[in-house]
């Protein structure tokens, strides 16, 4: 009797070397739109960096103020109109001293015009209190005690922007050594090109949005970013982990049905383990105030496409590098 050979396992969900051209577009589309968007960024007076940098790194005051809109709901404001009237007060100076120019105010309208944020240039305490007063006349009554200001000199936001910068590149370097010891130089090069897939992408995003509609990055998106690596780079080992195993339990069969099978084993777990992150990002974004809206926005945008490129951009790249 001669043995029966062994058989390729059934795939329950999805044969994803079918659909690897189809995935390979898709990303190859979101990574060129993101080039075109930071470059963009780059080329714009206005902005002069790959990302439109907030607070935390050009320096300058913010200045954000609650109204009073009970009851019913707030009228609505525009926010060109209140920057064309702020760039017309004259603020308060001492003897010898040039009052700042304020035209480029950026106002931003949040919560249905309850909440509204400006960045201006480092204001002296008078000059910003000169503000409030000006925002009162227009906007209010205010609820003083949701109006807040903060300062950031121009040394310390070249500080955060320096460590921003280093903390990226320590943890990418960190991210490259581990799984380099780890697996082979083709799977630490795929993992690798998912991160960075990945961090593009998100980065493509906010760099269409500041051109767009002007949001800015600050120190929270550097450690969003931090995350997106780490959740892209854990996701993608869990897959690479699962195709070594099938390599020794399906090594007469090619390996294009190996990353198959791989996939289609680990996909409930992929998909599940996003969703779990996912949803306490969900209600960041609907519950977590202004001040933690655009880090969530980051990390559900990394994460959602960090799922994407395990499942669809490194596996099936391996069998066109694999020997």
């Amino acid at each position: 009797m001669t043995a029966s050979l062994p058989s390729l396992p059934p795939l329950r969900f999805l044969r994803i070397s079918r659909h690897r051209r189809v995935a390979w577009i898709g990303s190859g589309l979101a990574c060129l739109l993101s080039v075109v968007g930071l470059a963009i960024c780059w080329v714009t007076p206005s902005i002069g960096a790959p990302l439109k940098p907030g607070l935390d790194f050009t320096g300058g005051t913010q200045i954000q103020i609650e109204r009073q809109c009970n009851p019913g709901p707030c009228s609505a404001i525009n926010g060109q109109e209140i920057q064309q009237r702020l760039s017309r007060i004259s603020l308060p100076t001492e003897a010898g001293e040039q009052a700042p120019n304020i035209s480029s105010v950026a106002v931003q309208v949040l919560d249905q015009g309850k909440s509204v944020v400006l960045r201006l240039p480092a204001l002296a305490p008078a000059q910003s209190a000169a503000v409030i007063v000006e925002m009162a006349a227009d906007v209010g009554p205010l609820d003083q005690t949701g109006t807040s200001v903060n300062t950031i000199g121009p040394t310390l936001g070249a500080q955060l922007l320096q460590g921003s910068l280093l903390s990226l590149l320590v943890s990418f370097a960190a991210i490259a050594a581990y799984i380099t010891l780890r697996y082979d130089r083709v799977f630490a090069f795929l993992a690798l090109l998912a991160l960075g897939h990945d961090v593009l992408i998100t980065c493509g995003v906010f760099a269409w949005l500041g051109l767009l509609q002007g949001i800015e990055v600050d120190s929270l998106f550097a450690v969003s970013l931090i995350t997106v690596a780490g959740y892209s780079v854990t996701d993608t080992v869990v897959v690479f982990d699962r195709i070594r195993e099938q390599k020794s339990l399906l090594g007469q069969f090619p390996i294009t049905d190996q990353v198959d099978v791989a996939v289609d084993a680990t996909l409930t777990r992929s998909l599940y383990t996003s969703l779990t992150t996912l949803l306490p990002l969900v209600a960041l974004i609907f519950f977590g105030g202004s001040s933690l809206f655009w880090f969530a926005v980051a990390l559900t945008i990394g994460i959602s496409v960090g799922s994407w490129s395990s499942i669809g951009i490194a596996p099936t790249l391996l069998p066109l590098l694999s020997r």
